[in-house]
């Protein structure tokens, strides 16, 4: 079986809400399955795109936070 589909999104430099309009404009269109990795300066994107994903139905995978950056890795549902 193949690996899925990996996207990224780059939301650095940029804040609330905008890290999760990212996101969101990233998935849509994506096939279920697909992961999407998220690089944020925002730390507020550690809440927003978790909180966002469990409304939308996808799932998280990562969230890590690390020198100002935070990264996390959703797959799509």
């Amino acid at each position: 079986m193949s690996e899925p589909a990996e996207y990224e999104v780059d939301a650095r430099r940029l804040l609330c809400p905008m890290p999760v309009i990212r996101v969101q404009d990233r998935v849509n269109g994506l096939a279920s399955g697909s992961r999407v990795r998220v690089f944020c300066t925002d730390p507020g994107a550690l809440a927003d795109v978790p909180a966002w994903c469990r409304v939308h139905g996808h799932r998280v995978l990562e969230a890590r936070e690390a020198d100002g950056e935070v990264e996390i890795l959703i797959e799509v549902g």
